[in-house]
């Protein structure tokens, strides 16, 4: 008995459809990076382990799928951890290569390789895929595309303003209005973990304060305390607990909470360039936010931090993300080269479209007319007119077969193509075409030209 076909938990088949809808994302995605200046660049899908391994924490290096070296790789194997069962010391020996989890340190590694090709500032743009050996649920796969955009050599804040009219252009001719754009800056968290003397607990703080929506201030504050972050330092924060307002409103309460921080100071000198020039450049349909929470990416980040959410009603985590990193390709060698970049969370933004009924019609009905075919001389003679058709930019086929009239017109209805052309002995005679509306069912005869103007 045949075995019944499989693929790997946590992979996806897309169909046709599913498959279109991605690439009206992908393409929407890739015309604002392009008219924003930004480069495509890919990398292998995998690289040398040692450029992976090492750069994304203990949790990270064991989501990274190993590839095994070819051959015999058992006969290269440390022979005392193969005896021991001992995995960690046996996985150099016998795997050189790994899966790209992400496409940060790949871009890091091109950066210091290329560094002599590149003109700095370097503005890449990256769509691939990567893979994760996470555990598959809803929403988490292991094999699934990144759509990164990134800036590096640079210092300067006009990137973080672009970034964020790159997100409103991306969003608003998705038709995804109403997404919102929170941003935060690490100074900023480090200079209220300074005020309040909590200097080495800044992860500790940061994670409790990200909570403030789901549990409220006084389970923060008790979590805060279990940190050990003192009573004193808490009190500090009780502005913070009540920030509310606009932009400039947040801004001033939080310069009186960091008034003896240097560091503190400087994050909010940041953010009120960038919501100066966001509010003369004004956008298009996203709206900027200030959110003191936003703590993504902190051991990554160390200037602007951005989250894009959905517009208001839409139950979903953020559709993309980003930051300001000073010392990205340091981890190679090439110290002290500042970047910024952003993502695009593209499974998320999809299932979004879906939700709001916001992908157009035209995305998946890819064939415009169909041939139908009533045998050889009616199909070469159909086949003139889907060139011609084709030449103008339209998409056409020729059904391949002479099958039964019910079958042709079955197929034409199944892929959604909205006509098909008939030619008998009569059209053949009078070099004319019967066009068939499939949505009104009306059907009249045309010569070549009338025929392409009707089609467009």
């Amino acid at each position: 008995m045949a075995q019944k076909p499989s693929i790997p938990k946590g992979t996806r088949d897309f169909n046709p459809e599913q498959v279109a809808k991605r690439n009206y994302i992908f393409n929407t995605i890739k015309s604002s990076f392009e008219r924003f200046g930004f480069q495509p660049i890919e990398t292998p899908s995998f690289e040398n382990s040692d450029t992976l391994m090492g750069k994304y924490g203990e949790e990270g290096d064991r989501l990274i799928f190993k590839i095994l070296n070819s051959g015999d790789y058992l006969s290269k194997a440390n022979e005392n951890a193969y005896n021991e069962k001992d995995s960690n010391k046996l996985t150099p020996s016998i795997s050189e290569k790994a899966l790209r989890y992400d496409l940060t340190v790949p871009f890091a590694r091109y950066v210091v390789q290329h560094q002599n090709d590149i003109v700095f500032p370097f503005k890449r743009y990256q769509i691939q895929p990567v893979w994760r050996a996470d555990r598959p649920q809803k929403g988490r796969f292991r094999e699934f595309y990144q759509c990164d955009a990134d800036v590096v050599g640079s210092t300067s804040l006009w990137q973080e303003v672009e970034f964020v009219q790159l997100y409103d252009e991306v969003f608003t001719n998705l038709g995804l209005k109403g997404t919102t754009i929170k941003i935060n800056n690490r100074k900023i968290l480090s200079g209220i973990a300074e005020v309040i003397g909590a200097q080495d607990k800044l992860i500790d703080f940061t994670v409790a304060l990200d909570k403030l929506d789901k549990i409220g201030e006084e389970k923060v504050k008790e979590e805060m305390l279990s940190k050990e972050i003192t009573e004193e330092g808490i009190s500090k924060l009780q502005p913070l607990f009540t920030l509310k307002g606009d932009f400039g409103d947040q801004v001033d309460g939080l310069k009186t909470i960091l008034s003896t921080s240097e560091v503190g100071l400087k994050g909010i000198e940041e953010l009120e360039f960038i919501d100066k020039a966001i509010s003369t450049l004004q956008l298009k349909s996203a709206s900027l936010q200030l959110d003191v929470t936003l703590a993504r990416g902190l051991n990554y980040y160390t200037g602007a931090i951005f989250e894009v959410s959905a517009p208001k009603g839409v139950h979903m985590g953020s559709i993309g993300g980003g930051g300001r990193y000073d010392d990205l390709t340091g981890i190679f060698g090439l110290k002290d080269v500042s970047g910024v970049g952003i993502s695009f969370g593209l499974d998320r933004i999809y299932l979004v479209l879906e939700e709001l009924d916001l992908f157009p019609e035209t995305v998946s009905n890819k064939v415009d007319v169909l041939f139908i075919n009533f045998g050889e001389k009616e199909a070469l003679f159909g086949l003139k007119a889907i060139k011609a058709i084709r030449e103008k930019g339209l998409n056409a086929e020729l059904y391949p077969d002479a099958a039964k009239m019910k079958k042709q017109m079955t197929y034409a209805n199944r892929r959604a193509i909205p006509y098909v052309v008939l030619v008998g002995e009569e059209e053949l005679n009078n070099n004319q075409y019967t066009l068939k509306d499939m949505s009104s069912g009306e059907q009249q005869k045309y010569s070549l030209d009338e025929l392409l103007n009707k089609i467009k």
